[in-house]
């Protein structure tokens, strides 16, 4: 056998991304509702008639506000898939003290629907089960698809939502900040936003860059639309 066959594909064949430390996935939807939510906060308030100046102050405030709440959001959900996880480590540690026995019988069987013979199963199943703490993990990944050494971090996705929201929020207020404000302006720039945030998502995740870009911008473009359209049957007086 060649040197290449035994060693390590993960060194010469392929590698994989990092899908368990929790930050793409926080930074991706935090990035992407960030440039939505305040594309089409901003249209619905320009489109009822408000001033520049009023448009910049609501989506800086949108901005903060939905940072804020996208990372607490974030935290929170992350932070509950983990105890929940804990819980279910601490539900198969004690099946595995009261019933020894039928939890190995349980797992001969998962090998035996993998493939194995039953005989095969029966013996890696007892070498498995030789370490309790390798048992419970075993078995957590074959009947839940769960790894207790896998938790992604609330506080890395908090802070990758806080961040990513930020700089997506941010891009169609920039002509209202720097004083060139008009919401043509602000809508050029967050589909330029959408198109780039789409298309690094779907590099990210090995997809056409193009569909993702352009699914994006369809998706910020209907939001858009929907709260423009809504500004202008409101109208500033009208909310007044």
């Amino acid at each position: 056998m060649s040197d290449v066959n035994i060693a390590n594909p993960h060194e010469y064949d392929h590698r994989h991304a990092d899908v368990s430390s929790g930050w793409l996935r926080a930074s991706v939807f935090g990035a992407m509702d960030g440039l939505v939510s305040n594309l089409g906060l901003i249209a619905g308030i320009a489109a009822a008639g408000a001033a520049p100046g009023i448009v910049a102050i609501t989506g800086i405030s949108g901005l903060i506000a939905g940072a804020i709440s996208m990372a607490l959001g974030e935290f929170t959900s992350v932070r509950t898939a983990n105890e929940q996880l804990d819980a279910e480590v601490r539900v198969e540690r004690e099946a595995h003290d009261r019933n020894p026995e039928g939890e190995r019988a349980e797992l001969t069987q998962l090998f035996e629907r993998l493939g194995m013979d039953t005989e095969i199963a029966r013996t890696a199943a007892g070498q498995v089960h030789a370490d309790s703490e390798q048992a419970v993990k075993v078995h957590l990944s074959h009947e839940l698809g769960l790894s207790p050494e896998e938790k992604p971090s609330p506080w890395v996705a908090a802070f990758s939502s806080l961040l990513s929201f930020g700089i997506g929020a941010v891009i169609p207020i920039l002509p209202f900040i720097f004083g060139f404000g008009t919401l043509a302006w602000g809508l050029a720039l967050g589909g330029v936003g959408l198109l780039i945030a789409g298309g690094l998502a779907a590099r990210v995740t090995r997809r056409n860059w193009l569909a993702g870009a352009t699914r994006q911008l369809l998706f910020g473009g209907v939001a858009v639309a929907v709260t423009y359209t809504i500004g202008m049957l409101l109208g500033v007086s009208a909310i007044g």
